[in-house]
């Protein structure tokens, strides 16, 4: 780990990410779908992990987040877990997981802590996932509110919308925000908020705000892992910033490999064993 991190917690649990915005330490997030990333990300100094639905385009292929099942989410919960020792882990709630009824809701984060391994839930939604919300943290289940743009309602919104750009969704993402706090919710994130309507919503409540797209006003950024570390080429939206190029390191690995396999290179002596 970073020395810059030697004086932190050992483990960051909701109430370190309360503790962080009180003192303008921002908070950094990234998304994790396998034990080795989980573990070099946490290793990293990284503060939160969390299991996105986004695996359902980088990890399954979907062309969007709605696919993906709870029990794919779990499998990948529990792999991540098994690389985490410092990071606060989240599980993020799939595409009607949660929608139909509390009762669903409660038994399917109940799932993410008993089997999944992780420590708290994201949801998307707002003002009409408040009572849901409170419900969920009254029963010890730390939940992540998610508001701005959410990619499972991407039918609903006609494609990846910008918010807060009317009157109408202002007033509705700061009185989601305040609403979530209120109800119990330790952190929401901010999702291609215009970055003046995030800094109101960051100013406003006193949980963090982690923005993806949002600005630099929130409490903590989050990116997907695969579009930070240039593993995801299918598109890369305007807010990824890479900071490496691994699928061209792994393509440009791959075709050394096949070549050396094919011209006899590969194995040599030194990769066999002797006799």
């Amino acid at each position: 780990m970073p020395d810059s991190y030697s004086n932190e917690p050992k483990k960051i649990n909701v109430k370190t990410l309360r503790k962080f915005k009180k003192e303008g330490r921002k908070i950094a997030v990234l998304t994790a779908y396998d034990f080795p990333t989980a573990k070099l990300l946490d290793n990293a100094g990284v503060d939160c992990l969390l299991v996105g639905d986004s695996a359902a385009t980088v990890v399954y292929g979907y062309p969007n987040t709605l696919p993906i099942t709870m029990d794919q989410m779990i499998l990948l919960c529990q792999a991540v877990s098994r690389g985490v020792k410092r990071a606060l882990l989240i599980g993020d709630m799939p595409f009607l997981s949660y929608q139909p009824s509390e009762e669903i809701a409660i038994i399917n984060a109940g799932r993410f802590l008993k089997e999944g391994g992780v420590e708290a839930v994201k949801l998307e939604g707002g003002l009409e996932m408040v009572g849901l919300i409170r419900k969920m943290v009254d029963f010890g289940i730390p939940v992540m509110g998610h508001i701005g743009l959410t990619p499972q309602s991407v039918n609903k919104f006609g494609g990846y919308k910008i918010m807060g750009k009317t009157d109408r969704q202002r007033e509705y993402l700061l009185k989601s925000a305040e609403a979530m706090e209120g109800a119990g919710a330790f952190a929401i994130v901010l999702e291609s908020v215009v970055p003046e309507v995030a800094r109101k919503i960051s100013e406003s409540i006193k949980i963090p705000t982690i923005g993806i797209g949002a600005g630099t006003d929130c409490d903590g950024q989050v990116l997907v892992v695969s579009d930070m570390i240039g593993l995801f080429e299918e598109f890369r939206p305007k807010f990824v910033r890479q900071y490496a190029q691994l699928a061209k390191i792994i393509r440009d690995a791959a075709g050394r490999y096949c070549d050396d396999v094919r011209s006899g290179k590969f194995p040599g002596p030194e990769e066999s064993y002797e006799g």
